[in-house]
């Protein structure tokens, strides 16, 4: 399951937010080894260390030597990581996949498409079957497997365990950090003091993403999930951690411990291969009424844990409670990280 050696993998988009958080987390890992990276033609040329570097954690020595490439498959790792903005995510990707790459992306282009699985590997691993699936019909010899948006993550760790009570209905607010709109982000006199009730596309994203990873993967596809979702989106002026609030309906009488239960004991694949980026608990409830918080929780975990607080019951529907995910971690590059590693273990990537 473990490789022999270090793993070469390579970052597309390397310069932005995300890219970097895949650069900082790759600096130690047991099994890969970062050696290739590539951006726009702005970047293209310079080294790694030339550009700005916007994380609190300093950038390892031998990345900083790297030259950053110009967007070309073929000399590139066989597995690459994908910050690509979805401006260019969609075609770039393809021809990776195309030239032999297995391209692991966190860009939203691909995620609905039928033969792309949508992975969060603690609950829809087997989704990987559909990339033999999309080798046959595209012809590639590589593969584009795709990671959920940032807010979709925390909400379907925290809803999957509850799938065993028959999950019905959802309503979920989210309070998403500044960070999750890249760099430079919002405008520093929307954001200060302010809540922005809107992000494009998100709501959209997490009501119809939520459905597929929760769904069931039969006859050469994904059946989605029957519960129907409904998000609000709000921008709020936090720097990294999505909170969400839920309401969720159930069709099982359920106590509150069962619940509680439920969240506990909740683990997958990840959890039983021993994968270097899975938390030994993907999802923690904190008993205090008032967290989780993003200030005192977002970076516990390493950034990798889900957690859940304030369950009670809910008036209209079944239950209500609290989560938080750390957006650009779990919600992005980490969960990237945690899928390659799947791959790897599930000898999808050769």
């Amino acid at each position: 399951m473990k490789p022999n050696k270090k793993i070469e993998v390579g970052i597309l988009g390397a310069t932005g937010t995300v890219g970097q958080q895949f650069a900082a987390l790759l600096a130690d890992h047991p099994w890969f080894r970062l050696t290739w990276l590539a951006a726009s033609e702005r970047s293209a040329g310079k080294r790694y260390g030339e550009l700005p570097w916007r994380l609190p954690a300093p950038l390892a020595d031998d990345f900083a030597a790297l030259r950053v490439e110009t967007l070309r498959p073929g000399a590139a790792p066989r597995i690459l990581f994908s910050a690509l903005d979805s401006s260019i995510a969609g075609d770039a990707e393809r021809e990776f996949a195309a030239a032999g790459h297995f391209v692991v992306s966190n860009s939203r282009n691909h995620r609905m498409d039928p033969l792309v699985p949508l992975l969060i590997p603690e609950i829809n691993a087997d989704h990987l079957g559909l990339v033999p699936l999309q080798q046959k019909k595209e012809g590639w010899r590589g593969a584009i497997v795709t990671n959920p948006n940032c807010s979709a993550i925390a909400l379907t760790l925290a809803l999957a365990p509850l799938r065993a009570f028959e999950l019905r209905r959802v309503i979920v607010t989210t309070l998403q950090a500044l960070s999750g709109a890249g760099y430079p982000g919002v405008a520093s006199l929307d954001a200060t003091a302010n809540v922005i009730p809107y992000i494009e596309g998100e709501e959209e994203k997490i009501e119809v993403e939520t459905r597929k990873i929760l769904g069931r993967f039969a006859k050469g596809g994904i059946e989605l999930h029957s519960a129907a979702i409904s998000a609000t989106s709000t921008r709020v002026p936090v720097i990294n951690g999505h909170t969400e609030s839920v309401s969720v309906e159930l069709g099982k009488n359920t106590e509150r411990d069962d619940i509680l239960a439920a969240f506990s004991k909740f683990s997958g694949e990840p959890q039983k291969l021993g994968l270097p980026s899975a938390p030994a608990q993907p999802i923690v409830y904190l008993d205090a009424p008032d967290r989780p918080q993003p200030r005192l929780d977002a970076d516990r975990g390493g950034g990798m844990v889900v957690y859940v607080g304030r369950l009670r019951h809910c008036h209209v529907l079944s239950y209500k409670f609290v989560v938080l995910g750390h957006n650009t971690i779990r919600g992005a590059a980490g969960a990237a990280l945690l899928n390659a590693e799947l791959m790897v273990a599930k000898k999808f990537v050769d």
